[in-house]
């Protein structure tokens, strides 16, 4: 994991989900703005999980669980692709409370990939 990048990935995980809830409270649907911030976390997430394949080679490994860390990263890859698909099935407000919920849930995910990468001690 590059710390840089951690911080990237956190800021727009923490503005998707600002905007999304924004966009609630406003009573509208899911939109382009909402459906593609949340796109972008999931892109980067997928760039993470290039990163995270090449970074030990690199002689950059993670200070906890491998494990752990590759867990979070899978299922946070996952949940962006599951949300998606809801919001583009379900076009209601709620949808967008939903990827809200979805982009804060990534960033409480991203913070603990951070924690096993650099923090844990093996």
């Amino acid at each position: 994991m590059v710390e840089w990048f951690y911080w990237v990935q956190l800021s727009v995980a923490i503005l998707a989900g600002v905007l999304a809830v924004g966009f609630a409270l406003a009573k509208r649907t899911p939109n382009d703005y909402t459906l593609g911030s949340i796109a972008l976390v999931g892109l980067l997430l997928l760039v993470q999980i290039v990163v995270a394949i090449v970074q030990p080679a690199l002689g950059n490994s993670p200070s906890g669980s491998l494990l752990e860390f590759w867990m979070y990263l899978i299922t946070a890859f996952l949940m962006v692709i599951a949300g998606f698909v809801w919001a583009l099935v379900e076009r209601s407000i709620m949808s967008n409370v939903m990827l809200g919920l979805l982009a804060g849930s990534l960033a409480v995910m991203l913070v603990r990939m951070d924690v096993i990468w650099f923090v844990n001690s093996a």
